[in-house]
């Protein structure tokens, strides 16, 4: 499609309300158009939110659980719709955009499957005087297919033909229920408490919570004091691989005599615009890191009998939860004794996966007057076989959610890294139709969240305080490309002085996201943590407990 119609559907989709008037069918011949409404049996109230419609070609599951993923997406269409009453259509029609199909009119005729949701929005009266509209994290992680509350359609085959035109009409009849809380269970233990800090922020009850391992012979050694490493993490509301059994393997080594003893703790940070925060204070996603290291921590380590000392506290994660622990270790560097860092987000923004931020003029395409393509890569596969670029990764987001809201990775980094705009969302670094960068908006990412470049400008200070605590592991044909800005930072560390690099960089060979250097199919967390309770020994000051947590 050309760009210019991108741009006059763009217009359509931002025009919240339009969508959900010009119910009736108008005279002449009737276009290709879904009607989509909520009976007031179900909900009596008018509903804010983003209604996606859903195409799916496969008949055994519904389209909600299968039709939204990278490898194999199906066609889906998103509407904003604001004040929408009981029985009152959204239109999705020609006009809307979506993916990876730009219009409905793009639908090859045949038989699908098809649904729609209803991601139902909150209005935040913010303490920075915005009033804005996000999703309402349930403590399911900003997943709009599984949250409470969300509105959903009951699937449907229908035959659909965009060239005969006519009217589609799709009733939300149904109610996604409350997750029922977690149980404790002898070794886990579940967290949440609500946040001061950030519920100040959002101007209504906001919570963190953690999940925490507790090591074996927790209750049978009621005078030993704990290290903790902090898992950083998406959310999740177990732990992975873990389970209480014998031929668990993880369990197995958690619990073996020769093991270290240590508290493993998740923390939990889902938030309006993502499953987590990353843990750092955020123009616009809130104080999330003081929230996390200053109100969750002591509760954690108060109640689970840690030894809550900077000496005896580690970071660890990857992907994501590698930028994360990462950027606790860099802003926090006072507070945790080192940090193993897997395949992080981006560290330097010269290399957003392959946009450089600061001397790329467009997102999308290479800098040039008349040569636009090749599109900018964003995932691929080990062979290098692109899977999806920068453009399609963003157009999809946008369908998804406008001003932000997808709850998908790239919104998260604008939310995260970005100055909030004069609507109260984030103002985007890129134009997403265009792909033209905003320079005052890459000059803010670098001040405050570009790694790389914070740890260069501040050496002389930051780097007596990290060093010996960052060991960073990164695969050399990661899937997001995420290398190139690690072996930027990389060829400074190796050249820093007073005072020198002390640390680790290590690369794996043909390796893809997320390598962690432990043998294949080994656990990180069994990897490492005797790694960690090693350093803890060594590093430990003179007359520190080394002793009560070692049995």
């Amino acid at each position: 499609m050309p760009r210019w119609n991108r741009t006059l559907i763009l217009l359509v989709l931002l025009s919240i309300g339009l969508a959900s008037s010009n119910a009736g069918p108008t005279s002449g011949a009737a276009r290709f158009r879904f009607e989509i409404s909520f009976p007031e049996g179900l909900q009596k109230e008018p509903l804010d939110g983003r209604i996606l419609l859903l195409i799916s070609s496969d008949f055994k599951n519904e389209p909600r659980y299968t039709a939204v993923n990278w490898r194999s997406p199906q066609p889906l269409f998103g509407v904003d719709v604001e004040g929408l009453q009981p029985g009152q259509p959204a239109v999705i029609d020609e006009q809307i955009l979506g993916f990876p199909l730009d219009s409905i009119k793009d639908i090859p005729a045949g038989e699908y499957n098809v649904q729609a949701v209803l991601n139902v929005y909150t209005t935040f009266h913010r303490s920075d005087g915005h009033v804005v509209k996000m999703h309402m994290d349930q403590w399911e992680g900003q997943q709009w297919n599984t949250s409470p509350g969300n509105l959903y359609s009951r699937p449907e085959k229908l035959q659909l033909d965009p060239a005969a035109g006519g009217t589609i009409r799709i009733a939300l009849t149904e109610r996604i229920p409350p997750i029922p809380p977690p149980q404790d269970t002898r070794y886990i233990k579940y967290i949440k408490i609500r946040s001061e800090r950030i519920s100040r922020f959002w101007g209504t009850d906001m919570y963190v919570g953690a999940l925490a391992l507790l090591p074996e012979g927790f209750d049978t050694h009621p005078d030993a004091r704990y290290p903790v490493a902090y898992l950083q993490s998406h959310f999740t509301p177990a732990f992975r691989n873990f389970a209480e059994n014998p031929d668990n393997s993880f369990f197995k080594e958690w619990t073996s005599p020769n093991f270290p003893r240590f508290l493993l703790v998740v923390p939990q940070d889902p938030n309006p615009f993502y499953d987590d925060s990353y843990a750092v204070n955020s123009a616009n996603v809130g104080p999330y890191g003081d929230a996390l290291t200053q109100e969750l921590l002591p509760c954690v380590e108060q109640k689970f009998r840690a030894i809550a000392e900077p000496w005896a506290r580690t970071l660890f994660g990857g992907s994501t939860g590698g930028w994360r622990a990462f950027a606790v270790q860099v802003f926090y560097p006072d507070l945790f004794s080192g940090a193993w860092i897997f395949c992080p987000d981006p560290v330097d923004f010269r290399y957003l996966q392959l946009v450089d931020i600061y001397q790329d003029a467009n997102a999308y395409y290479p800098n040039g007057a008349w040569k636009k393509e090749p599109s900018r890569p964003w995932m691929r596969g080990i062979d290098d076989q692109v899977m999806a670029t920068q453009e399609q990764a963003s157009l999809f987001e946008l369908v998804l959610g406008t001003r932000g809201r997808s709850g998908q990775q790239l919104d998260i980094f604008q939310a995260v890294f970005g100055p909030v705009g004069n609507d109260g969302y984030p103002r985007p670094l890129y134009d997403t139709l265009t792909g033209v960068i905003d320079k005052e908006v890459a000059a803010y990412w670098c001040e405050h969240y570009d790694l790389s470049y914070i740890i260069q400008r501040d050496w002389a200070t930051l780097g007596p305080k990290l060093n010996g605590k960052l060991h960073i592991y990164m695969g050399d044909t990661d899937t997001f490309y995420l290398e190139e800005a690690t072996m930027l930072l990389e060829k400074y560390l190796r050249n820093a002085q007073n005072p020198g690099f002390e640390g680790t960089i290590e690369y794996g060979k043909r390796a893809p996201h997320c390598w962690t250097g432990c043998a294949s199919g080994r656990n990180p967390t069994i990897c490492y943590l005797p790694a960690m309770a090693e350093h803890i020994r060594k590093t430990a000051p003179p007359g520190a407990d080394l002793k009560s947590w070692q049995y």
